[in-house]
């Protein structure tokens, strides 16, 4: 079977307070013109962007696949100038960003799925909840998220608390001090990711590679609105909740994530608890990139669901 074909562009996105338009960059993996719903891949972080999802490719011979980097973050315009600066970067504008890419592909009007992993997730609730992403929603998918930013400290705490000692102490040192930067820190922080981050060998694999480099390279949203490090939630993000408007949600929900996840079962169960229309599903010996972990069990269960 031949492989599906590939296009690449990018869509004009206007920001306010940007003199210029902004640019989101996306690649369809197959046709948006076929008779297929189309799905729609959110990425984590913010600012992991979209390679570490490319084993989603697999679903590709079902269905057309929209890929795309956020605003601030990979091929997509970055704005540096905004580092710090909470006010811009909210949940809203990465609303408005994925309605003006429905938009420009011509999906307005036709039903589509949504799959969103980790900070992902979050904008896939957010959207799936609001007016405009109620209205052709046809599947959902929340995969290794979280609900509130308290439920996410509940996991990411007891995560930590498993970690040896001195690993801990290395840690809490670092908060108390501020200093994230030194080797002995990022080496403590190294032995969570291995652990939670995910199960992959040899380490670090492709796809977390991919999201590691992206930090590195431009931290502008990941610092702004999450925090200097996947252990201090600081950020713009710091109290945020869309538990309360989890039950807007109507469309049929996939909730998927690892029994070493950092989405551990609290951050998810809200999801679970308030969306009318949901099935979970939890996959052993898999961390936070599930995808990567237990792909072909994932990917099972993706395609079983987005074709029900």
């Amino acid at each position: 079977m031949a492989s599906p074909a590939v296009t690449k562009g990018t869509a004009d996105f206007h920001v306010p307070g940007i003199p210029e338009p902004c640019k989101t960059w996306y690649k369809i993996v197959g046709d948006l013109e076929s008779s297929h719903t189309p799905l729609i891949i959110l990425h984590g972080g913010p600012g992991a962007c979209h390679d570490y999802l490319l084993p989603l490719t697999d679903l590709s011979k079902s269905r057309p696949l929209v890929f795309y980097d956020q605003i601030g973050n990979g091929k997509s315009t970055h704005l540096q100038q905004k580092a710090g600066d909470e006010a811009f970067w909210r949940v809203n504008l990465f609303q408005d960003e994925l309605n003006n890419l429905i938009s420009h592909l011509g999906l307005e009007d036709r039903p589509i799925d949504v799959y969103g992993h980790s900070w992902g997730g979050m904008l896939a609730a957010e959207w799936a909840s609001s007016p405009r992403g109620s209205s052709n929603l046809r599947r959902l998918v929340i995969s290794s998220s979280l609900a509130s930013m308290d439920v996410w400290r509940i996991s990411m705490t007891a995560l930590k608390n498993r970690l040896p000692v001195d690993v801990q102490r290395i840690l809490d040192k670092a908060e108390e001090a501020g200093d994230f930067k030194s080797p002995e820190y990022e080496a403590a922080v190294e032995v969570f990711y291995k652990r939670h981050l995910s199960l992959a060998r040899p380490w670090p694999c492709k796809e977390v590679q991919a999201a590691l480099d992206w930090f590195a390279k431009d931290s502008t949203t990941y610092g702004t609105m999450y925090g200097p490090s996947e252990l201090s939630i600081t950020g713009s993000l710091r109290a945020w909740t869309c538990i309360p408007r989890l039950k807007q949600i109507k469309a049929p929900t996939l909730l998927i994530n690892g029994a070493e996840d950092e989405a551990q079962d609290v951050a998810m169960q809200p999801f679970f608890e308030n969306i009318e229309k949901v099935k979970w599903i939890t996959l052993d010996n898999a961390a936070h990139f599930t995808h990567v972990d237990q792909r072909e069990k994932y990917m099972m269960h993706l395609e079983s669901f987005l074709k029900s």
